[in-house]
């Protein structure tokens, strides 16, 4: 009777840290890769808005790669229609020894005047973006 009496609670505990499994956001993964001009973009910020809710945020790496997060350590973007913004641009740094900040290397039909759009589905997305510096 007395290892019940712990094992109850125990077992109560290990429920309720586990959880009832799956996602409690309903998120599906984004993945992709940024091109420019036909070569990986590195350090671009890749934002996927929707018309209401969360936005959804990547940084690609050295190979143009970027993976959406929802919030913090939360991967992924809800099901829906994005515009998508691409942009190097950063803001200066409060250190004036930083220097000044980077002028914006994409063109504005990619960031601040999108033309780009995305529909996460469910489950895995992959989601490419081919840029190009001129206009064709």
């Amino acid at each position: 009777m007395t290892k019940l009496r712990y094992a109850l609670p125990a077992l109560a505990l290990l429920l309720a840290v586990s959880g009832c499994g799956g996602d409690p956001y309903g998120l599906s993964q984004v993945t992709g890769v940024v091109t420019m001009d036909g070569a990986p973009l590195p350090s671009a910020a890749v934002s996927f808005r929707p018309a209401s809710g969360r936005p959804a945020q990547g940084i690609t790496d050295q190979d143009g790669r970027y993976e959406l997060i929802y919030i913090r350590d939360i991967r992924g973007a809800e099901q829906g229609a994005y515009t998508v913004s691409i942009t190097t641009y950063r803001e200066a740094s409060p250190d004036p020894v930083a220097g000044k900040p980077k002028p914006e290397t994409i063109p504005a039909r990619y960031n601040k005047q999108s033309t780009l759009t995305a529909e996460v589905e469910s489950g895995a997305n992959e989601i490419n973006f081919d840029l190009t510096s001129s206009r064709k």
